[in-house]
């Protein structure tokens, strides 16, 4: 059973994602919070698969939310999925930066934000390509100048290359296809380049890969 908490200052927002999401035979709601502080608290308690975490609420916001649980390391079970109004809002990149598992605008598709808490539970990163690149495109420059992560040494030459590619947004069987591997040598090569940069998951890598300067924006067209 997927266990998934709710934080959104609206009411009528989180009954709407309950309802949706206690249908499912493989989900269930285990708490709901109206502001960051709460969700924290209850992220502790409650120990969730996935936390939808709104990026925009009064007092402690979603992003300082999500800052905190993803420091915590009793907390790393927890995959935090932020919830925003716009694919390009500044907030979303910064929560990636700092430990979300991935973002879904608020008025996505209910099949899709099933599919998306399913992916994210099972280790999956929420990324649609299209949508980070151009996230990533739009705020990685004026977040900060190209940074190396403290152990990007550590990394092989086919390590970047991958970490590169997972910037870039490509999947782990793109990548094979278009390093002429397996797709199990991919996953192998993304994994390590996680453990190396202590990334949190996927997500956090493809920000790493930006601040790196292993990609930069100009080369998405």
């Amino acid at each position: 059973m997927i266990k998934v908490l709710l934080a959104d200052d609206q009411a009528l927002v989180r009954a709407g994602f309950r309802a949706l999401l206690d249908a499912q035979d493989d989900i269930e709601v285990v708490g709901e919070a109206s502001d960051g502080a709460q969700a924290v608290r209850l992220a502790a308690q409650c120990r969730p698969d996935v936390l939808l975490m709104d990026i925009r609420m009064p007092g402690l916001d979603g992003l300082e939310a999500t800052r905190r649980i993803a420091a915590d390391p009793a907390l790393t079970c927890v995959h935090v999925v932020i919830l925003t109004t716009f694919d390009l809002d500044e907030y979303v990149f910064e929560a990636l930066r700092v430990g979300a598992s991935g973002f879904l605008v608020k008025d996505t598709e209910p099949v899709e934000l099933l599919r998306g808490v399913r992916a994210v539970a099972g280790g999956d990163a929420l990324l649609s390509p299209g949508v980070t690149r151009r996230l990533i495109a739009e705020f990685a420059s004026r977040a900060r100048a190209p940074r190396a992560p403290k152990d990007l040494a550590a990394l092989t030459d086919r390590e970047r290359e991958v970490m590169a590619l997972v910037g870039e947004g490509l999947s782990n069987e793109e990548i094979a296809e278009r390093l002429v591997v397996s797709p199990a040598t991919a996953k192998t090569h993304v994994s390590r380049a996680m453990v190396k940069l202590s990334a949190r998951d996927r997500a956090q890598l493809v920000v790493f890969a930006y601040e790196a300067g292993l990609v930069r924006p100009g080369w998405l067209g």
